[in-house]
């Protein structure tokens, strides 16, 4: 299945570098644990959402659009990076952003200023419940407003993450490397990584597990995160003519982790980030790759992976997150 069919632009430094996690590995006790750095995707400090902005910013661009709009939590890697693309494109960029503006901006937030977002401030509402608003006054204003999902998820950011199995793939002919992963562990939000993901694995004729470990208990509207997400899986295999079992059973998605809920910072975070950092000297977030990793660590104490298989996990950035939750991070449960 050709991606080149698709506009696309260059705005990130790939291919990302798969890393051993051996003192990591050797603490747990296995299975061999590597780790793909989408945290160095260049753009903002890095992070996943740089695959998906490239789709979704040419698609802007073929569109006319002159300004950009998402939306998202106050620390929203999604939007700094988002924000950050947009200033490379020379587009004006709206954010809708949950929660008030705080006396002091850090980590994303003070990122988003620094790429001279316009910042809008939705309260309890981070999922973009009032773009339709923002669009119509700027509609208003003679505009071509264009709307990136929240998480860059639907089909064609899904695309982003098809294209990042290819560059797994092509990675594991390397000799260095395993030549098939058993496990592909990461956060699973908004969809479209999961969905790209699932999709690259059947594109790519492999048989390692996608594993999401979900991020967030908030649902949007009745229906639940893996029944959106398998309709975002369905609607674009169906579209890109990918066989794809349509059974929501095959979906891997771990419950397991959600904890307090979404950016709420318990033991389990914390301690992925602090084996990452104090083993391996690489930085997870609070919010997305720390629990995620957590979620790694229990189900490997657990048994779930055999101690000779190789697991990678996707690390999808996050890091400037770390800033604003000083507080919380130094606390012990």
């Amino acid at each position: 299945m050709p991606l080149s069919r698709f506009n696309k632009i260059q705005l990130g430094v790939f291919p990302t570098p798969i890393q051993k996690l051996p003192r990591l590995s050797a603490h747990l006790g296995g299975p061999q644990i590597y780790i793909k750095r989408d945290d160095l995707t260049g753009l903002a400090l890095g992070g996943n959402k740089t695959r998906k902005l490239e789709y979704l910013l040419a698609d802007a661009l073929a569109k006319d659009s002159d300004c950009i709009i998402t939306a998202g939590a106050a620390q929203s890697n999604h939007c700094r990076q988002t924000a950050a693309a947009a200033a490379m494109l020379g587009l004006e960029c709206h954010l809708v952003l949950g929660g008030q503006a705080p006396n002091v901006a850090n980590g994303n937030l003070l990122l988003d200023q620094l790429f001279a977002a316009h910042i809008h401030w939705s309260g309890d509402k981070r999922k973009g419940e009032d773009i339709p608003n923002i669009v119509a006054a700027l509609r208003e204003q003679g505009r071509n407003p264009y709307v990136v999902p929240y998480g860059g998820s639907n089909m064609i950011g899904s695309l982003g993450f098809i294209n990042a199995f290819y560059e797994l793939h092509a990675q594991c002919k390397d000799a260095a490397m395993p030549a098939e992963f058993s496990d592909i562990v990461f956060a699973s939000s908004s969809g479209a990584t999961h969905c790209g993901l699932v999709l690259g694995k059947e594109v790519c004729n492999v048989s390692s597990r996608i594993i999401g470990i979900n991020i967030d208990k908030d649902e949007q509207g009745k229906d639940s995160y893996k029944s959106q997400l398998h309709t975002l899986i369905k609607d674009t295999a169906n579209k890109l003519a990918v066989g794809y079992p349509a059974d929501i059973d095959e979906i891997q998605l771990k419950d397991d982790y959600i904890g307090a809920g979404y950016g709420v910072v318990g033991e389990l975070e914390r301690e992925g980030i602090a084996l990452c950092a104090q083993l391996e000297g690489i930085l997870l977030d609070p919010v997305y790759t720390g629990r995620a990793m957590g979620g790694l660590i229990d189900m490997i104490r657990k048994g779930r992976f055999s101690a000779d298989s190789n697991v990678l996990f996707w690390h999808t950035g996050g890091a400037p997150a770390l800033f604003s939750y000083a507080e919380v991070l130094q606390q012990v449960d």
